[in-house]
């Protein structure tokens, strides 16, 4: 028999108590009367771990309200976490097809944030909050594919009132009364000021895990945890490229993008060289986004295209999971050149002049390559937290491939930023991309 100690999900304070377990039975024969698989926050010495059904889970899962789940099945995926506001829709058809493909889901409550107007000293606007949470709760707790509960998403970002996370605590005792077999957390894009420090230790004790959304700082996640003095699991809830505000910039301020290929390198850079090699805190981990999504460009976060078509990073999270490579690999971005020269040199084009442009690729399995070109402008959008964005309209005839990866661009002729898009194609359902920006005058 072997001696570990359990949070107990029911204590406020995170409370730790000794007991003895003989036995590993199957997950599936751990059910409740209910039907919920239990699920638990373990410390064994030093080291923490999520068990579900009595067994060890490691979470190897992405972000998806649901979308492409049989393509993250099939990757190795095991989980995937949800967003959610007040009126979305119904989370039982996303649980029931994650139990469908052996998934699970960690479940998203959604939080009011200040920035979009909900007033947390408005105690009529929080007691609606907390009666729509446990309505949620009590809907969702007994369905076997829950794997626990994220109270919010970054409700830390931009707010001003920290009565929000007494309300997040509140909604965690809730939960610990009302379900008691799935632990709570909240996603936190978490600046590490001493400030949200403080609030997370002393306005935030019934957690049971500690969330975390890093980019390229995730670099420096365990020694921001250590420094801050938080003896709590955590969980890596978002992570993926370089984010749009920590890229270098052009001389008039758009960011530059890396390529399909760049970013799917520093997936595999970040889940190995950080998740993986602290895994004895770390949870597991979700990578950010299974799907597509416009935020600053229609390419930025999305693991696959608008189309669907599978990109280099969902390889690479394949090859984490399960050890080999997919059958068929999606090709690999090598350069992008506008008027021979690349995003970094500030180019700046004439108004109504035709440039070359020519993107450089190639595929692993020898597929026969095809291109897409497309102009946009430039994004405008000055929304935070993955707000949604409108995405620029594309401008009509402005690009002519002549193949092998080759294209001639008319310069618009009204003055302004501008961004230069390619998409290759192997014919397989699988795609690279990179872009440019450039700038008329």
């Amino acid at each position: 028999m072997k001696t570990v100690l359990k949070i107990l999900l029911s204590t406020p304070l995170l409370a730790l108590t000794a007991v003895c377990q003989s036995s590993e039975p199957d997950a599936m024969d751990q059910r409740s009367s209910s039907g919920a698989i239990p699920v638990e926050v373990v410390r064994e010495g030093g080291r923490w771990t999520l068990v579900r059904g009595g067994q060890p889970y490691v979470i190897k899962g992405a972000g998806t309200n649901g979308g492409n789940a049989a393509e993250l099945a099939a990757s190795g995926g095991n989980s995937f976490r949800n967003w959610r506001d007040v009126g979305s829709p119904d989370g039982l058809p996303v649980l029931d097809e994650a139990q469908r493909l052996g998934l699970t889901v960690a479940m998203c409550l959604p939080v009011g944030r200040e920035r979009h107007g909900f007033d947390y000293d408005d105690p009529e606007a929080v007691r609606r909050q907390f009666e729509f949470a446990r309505s949620e709760v009590l809907r969702y707790k007994d369905h076997p594919a829950l794997l626990l509960w994220i109270i919010g998403n970054e409700p830390d970002l931009h707010y001003t009132n920290p009565k929000v996370f007494d309300a997040i605590n509140d909604i965690s005792k809730m939960i610990h009364e009302v379900d008691g077999l799935h632990p709570t957390t909240t996603a936190l894009s978490f600046s590490f000021k001493q400030e949200l420090v403080t609030h997370v230790k002393e306005r935030m004790p019934d957690l049971d895990i500690v969330s975390v959304q890093k980019y390229a700082d995730i670099v420096n996640l365990p020694k921001y945890m250590d420094q801050a003095g938080i003896d709590r699991p955590y969980l890596v809830t978002e992570y993926g490229p370089v984010g749009h505000w920590e890229v270098e910039k052009t001389a008039w301020g758009a960011p530059i993008e890396p390529s399909s290929s760049e970013k799917a390198a520093h997936y595999g850079k970040v889940l190995e060289g950080v998740i993986e090699a602290h895994s004895d805190r770390i949870l597991g981990s979700y990578a950010f986004l299974w799907g597509q999504k416009q935020e600053r460009t229609p390419t930025w976060y999305g693991m696959f295209l608008e189309d669907g078509s599978v990109t280099e990073a969902v390889d690479v999270m394949h090859h984490a999971w399960k050890g080999d490579w997919p059958a068929n690999r999606s090709p690999q971005m090598e350069g992008l050149f506008l008027d021979a020269r690349v995003a970094h040199e500030d180019i700046v084009l004439e108004p109504a002049r035709r440039y070359p442009a020519r993107a450089i690729a190639a595929d692993p399995d020898g597929d026969p390559l095809t291109y897409r070109w497309e102009l946009r402008r430039e994004s405008d959008a000055t929304q935070v937290g993955g707000d949604p964005e409108e995405v620029p309209e594309a401008i009509p005839g402005a690009v002519a491939g002549i193949g092998d990866g080759g294209a001639t661009v008319s310069a618009p002729e009204l003055a302004g930023a501008y961004r230069l898009f390619v998409y290759v194609y192997d014919g397989k359902g699988h795609a690279g991309h990179a872009n440019i920006p450039f700038r008329v005058q």
